[in-house]
């Protein structure tokens, strides 16, 4: 018995080494690659962020993939590694989630790790103007009349991606069409906020309607933002995928991203963090 004893113990104790060697796989020992996919409008805050989460973390190396939440989304089902999402609007996590409603995930799709999914940031949608703001617009109201005048130029998103879809909100809050404004010449588009940002930068345009923190990144004047009744909240839905390989590293990697440290970072920029789970 003594000998079955020691036994048993000698197995708890090399288990107990397995264990913590595979710990030390994510957090110290062999290099591990985090694949983060990540709104285009993140590009900067998480950018600045990853020197501290490498710097906890030695043998960590974050790879980032920042582009609009609909071509990562894309990305994510037709098989890209990811580890995992930040998206710029519940609508794209939710065509990746199982247990979120069909009439949304049509596709049935199945890569959230369930209990992993939270609402880490808030948002705002911006009317910003190139320096000096040459035509003078001052509100979302006065965007709306210029625009039923014909004499100005807006930017705005794809109606693939989540600011052009909060733009495309807010035009029909002002019953204004879509349509009829491209084809009068009054509309330029862009693949994801950062090309619709530049336009305004480079006064391509007289106006662009982004994302409050990328305004303010770019250094544009921002003349009004829009409201929950124009567009809805403006949420950015985190969450590890199942498909990850290093599940214990993502779970760090968002708890990280809901700590005092990183709210600092994202509020000097105008995001409002929320850390809710859903």
């Amino acid at each position: 018995m003594k000998h079955f004893r020691k036994r048993i113990l000698s197995l708890v104790c090399a288990a107990a080494l397995l264990l913590s060697g595979a710990a030390l796989g994510e957090t110290g020992g062999e290099p591990v690659e985090l694949i983060v996919f990540a709104a285009a409008s993140l590009t900067e805050t998480l950018t600045a962020l990853k020197a501290r989460f490498e710097a906890e973390h030695p043998n960590v190396t974050i790879l980032y993939n920042f582009d609009s939440s609909g071509t990562l989304k894309t990305q994510i089902e037709s098989g890209a590694a990811c580890d995992v999402f930040i998206s710029a609007s519940p609508k794209q996590m939710n065509q990746l989630d199982i247990a979120a409603s069909p009439e949304v995930n049509t596709a049935g799709l199945d890569f959230v790790l369930q209990g992993t999914r939270l609402n880490l940031l808030e948002n705002k949608v911006a009317l910003a103007v190139p320096e000096g703001n040459p035509k003078g617009i001052g509100s979302y109201d006065a965007l709306a009349e210029r625009l039923r005048a014909g004499d100005i130029l807006l930017a705005m998103g794809n109606s693939d991606v989540p600011v052009g879809q909060y733009t495309q909100k807010i035009l029909a809050w002002y019953e204004l069409q879509e349509e009829e404004l491209a084809k009068a010449g009054l509309l330029t588009y862009g693949s994801n906020v950062k090309e619709v940002t530049l336009q305004v930068r480079e006064a391509a345009v007289d106006c662009g309607i982004i994302y409050a923190t990328d305004a303010f990144s770019a250094g544009l004047t921002v003349v009004d933002t829009a409201t929950a009744e124009m567009c809805g909240q403006v949420i950015y839905p985190a969450a590890v995928l199942n498909i990850t390989a290093h599940e214990a590293l993502a779970r760090d990697y968002l708890a990280f991203l809901t700590s005092g440290a990183a709210d600092e970072v994202f509020a000097e920029v105008g995001f409002t963090p929320l850390h809710g789970e859903v």
